[in-house]
């Protein structure tokens, strides 16, 4: 039996990670860590990683950026392995994610659906065949009225891997109104909706003379991030310290 340790089990997408477990017959949660703790649960919760007492096999986040240092901390000490699914890091917190991926296993994915990573996949495909054609490039993501970060986490991750393809030679453009002037060559639009009960919508535009050619995904539930998430926990589980990503877990 798998033991989990729920981190942000409270929040919308911990409940739904909980839910999932509980139908699972291989895992089970065995301690939540959230800091809204009047929550009735199955299982103990703690306000704090710190407060923690509980013995697991592993960690999965889905909070905040902000708590996300001290849940590293706390899974570097107690030597518990960490699927991190929170979005909107800086610069700083993804150090701290490389340094903690020395001496525990962490996954981290900026979108934990497979459906996104295919995406993925292939608009890499596409930026190799198009990018010779003088095809612009833009990225338009969608999410709910309650979303905190903008672009999207995975919008940003679509971004680093065309640019990959092109030699990180483009730069982003996040807002036109800024400065009024044509677009440049080199640059890739990412553009940020925000509203209603919107789960997640990620669309790759490749505008070229006369023709367009669209890559798209659509969530309808939140439920395929959960899905990604405990397989991801199965996944990491018995892997040696290092940063895992989705494309482990597929490529496996």
């Amino acid at each position: 039996m798998l033991k989990i340790i729920m981190h942000g089990c409270n929040g919308k997408m911990g409940q739904v990670i909980c839910g999932l477990v509980q139908n699972d017959a291989y895992c089970e949660i065995v301690a939540g860590i959230d800091p809204t703790v009047n929550v009735q649960n199955s299982f103990p919760v703690f306000a704090s990683p710190q407060d923690c007492t509980m013995n697991a096999d592993v960690i999965i986040d889905f909070s905040t950026s902000s708590a996300v240092k001290p849940l590293l901390q706390y899974a570097q000490a107690a030597r518990i392995p960490v699927v991190l699914c929170t979005t909107g890091l800086s610069e700083e917190l993804l150090h701290s994610v490389h340094e903690a991926s020395k001496s525990i296993p962490v996954f981290f994915s900026a979108n934990m659906s497979l459906g996104v990573n295919l995406l993925i996949n292939l608009v890499k495909r596409a930026t190799e065949i198009l990018s010779d054609a003088n095809f612009d490039i833009e990225i338009i993501e969608k999410h709910h009225n309650q979303k905190i970060d903008a672009p999207s986490g995975t919008a940003l991750a679509i971004a680093d891997a065309i640019n990959e393809v092109l030699d990180h030679k483009y730069t982003y453009t996040y807002d036109r109104t800024k400065e009024m002037k044509k677009r440049e060559k080199k640059e890739i639009g990412i553009h940020a909706v925000r509203g209603g009960t919107i789960v997640g919508d990620h669309s790759i535009l490749f505008a070229g003379k006369d023709e367009i050619v669209e890559l798209k995904h659509t969530a309808s539930s939140k439920e395929i991030f959960a899905v990604g998430a405990v397989k991801a926990a199965k996944f990491l589980v018995d892997k040696t310290p290092a940063l895992y990503n989705m494309e482990h877990l597929i490529n496996e």
